[in-house]
């Protein structure tokens, strides 16, 4: 599959959350940085993704917005 997003990484997935639509799915990249995506269920079945297997994180933000209150 051919896409635009340079930022990529390895990670393994730690653990799937399923709501009744999306889930949500915790990572451990090697450094044992912690990162997180969501998704709906299908695209979850679809890529067959489970708990301990390792993916390939593909990041591409529109914004990332800092904000520091107070």
């Amino acid at each position: 599959m051919k896409y635009g997003a340079r930022n990529q990484l390895v990670g393994e997935v730690k653990e799937i959350m399923r709501g009744t639509v999306m889930c949500h799915i915790k990572l451990a990249l090697p450094s044992g940085e912690p990162v997180s995506s969501v998704m709906t269920l299908e695209s979850l079945n679809e890529l067959g993704i489970k708990e301990g297997d390792s993916v390939k994180v593909v990041v591409k933000a529109v914004n990332v917005l800092l904000v520091k209150e107070g």
